[in-house]
């Protein structure tokens, strides 16, 4: 049997990092953010990871 293929789109979007943690980008961060408050803003820069509920799918499409 072939192996799976890995996700492209999920490979650029997700990093696995050395505690297991999967980092992943923030939405609405492009274009726009003059809507959004400056608190709103700055947090964006803070680093998100993906929730443990949807680590295990997301570990399955990079791996």
């Amino acid at each position: 049997m072939p192996k799976m293929k890995s996700v492209k789109g999920a490979v650029k979007r997700f990093k696995v990092k050395k505690s297991g943690k999967i980092k992943r980008k923030s939405a609405f961060t492009s274009h726009i953010l003059t809507k959004q408050d400056a608190k709103t803003r700055r947090e964006h820069h803070a680093p998100k990871y993906v929730h443990k509920a949807d680590v295990k799918h997301v570990k399955e499409m990079i791996a």
